[in-house]
């Protein structure tokens, strides 16, 4: 790979890749070389030094232990954070979206655990757990609405603190917990919890974190196949809510 070459940067996909989520790296890396774009996907095993160069950093979900692991180990190492610093942006959905924020709660016994602190959210088990398909509102940044389509497998509710802002709104599903909001932005790290992997579910979500981290507009890709297997799929969940 070239040094100029947009690196995509999978974090602990061992410990945090449940649900295909390992997939939204694959979606950002070929929809850069759609583009013409080089990019490179680099996996980071936990242990691994994290490089600070990535322009897109990539968090999934998993169980309450690897979510403990993932955040002693992201701490101790502090690539992430001196990659933040540079200017990259962070994706991280379902627990990893959780690690992120400032504690949540594991284990049965629900014991509080200190979070990253890159997101002003707290998160505590709820009464239920959200399981399910999810539809959601997103602003994107030229005023337009876009939805989002995932599904939920969580039982952790997640409270927005005030230096956060929620990404989107819910129609179906319980997002964070409300049922009336999903995931959290701060600066250049974004959260939410629907898995699908998501990305390749909602391409504009994922031409938003490259447009984000590149400093750029990227313009639109036709991929009729995928705009008919989104419509099919935002379909079926309002036709089962019905």
């Amino acid at each position: 790979m070239s040094a100029a070459a947009v690196r995509i940067v999978l974090l602990y996909p061992s410990l945090l890749g449940a649900h295909g989520d390992q997939g939204n790296a694959l979606v950002l890396t070929r929809r850069l070389q759609l583009r013409g774009i080089e990019a490179e996907l680099v996996r980071i095993a936990p242990g691994d030094p994290v490089p600070t160069d990535g322009s897109v950093y990539l968090l999934g979900g998993g169980e309450d232990a690897a979510q403990t692991t993932a955040v002693h180990e992201l701490k101790a190492d502090g690539g992430l954070f001196t990659a933040l610093d540079n200017g990259a942006v962070l994706f991280a959905v379902c627990a990893g979206y959780q690690i992120c924020g400032r504690s949540f709660t594991n284990g049965t016994h629900d014991r509080g655990v200190d979070g990253l602190g890159l997101l002003d959210i707290t998160t505590r088990r709820g009464p239920e757990r959200a399981v399910g398909e999810s539809l959601s509102h997103w602003r994107m940044p030229d005023g337009s609405v876009s939805l989002v389509t995932g599904f939920e497998n969580h039982s952790g509710w997640s409270e927005l603190g005030t230096d956060a802002t929620p990404l989107a709104s819910m129609e179906i599903g319980w997002g964070n917990g409300d049922g009336q909001t999903d995931g959290a932005v701060q600066g250049r790290v974004i959260g939410i919890y629907p898995h699908g992997p998501i990305l390749a579910r909602n391409p504009d979500l994922a031409d938003h974190l490259l447009s984000v981290a590149l400093g750029q507009h990227l313009e639109s890709i036709e991929l009729p196949d995928v705009e008919a297997l989104r419509s099919r799929r935002i379909d079926a969940v309002r036709a089962d809510r019905s």
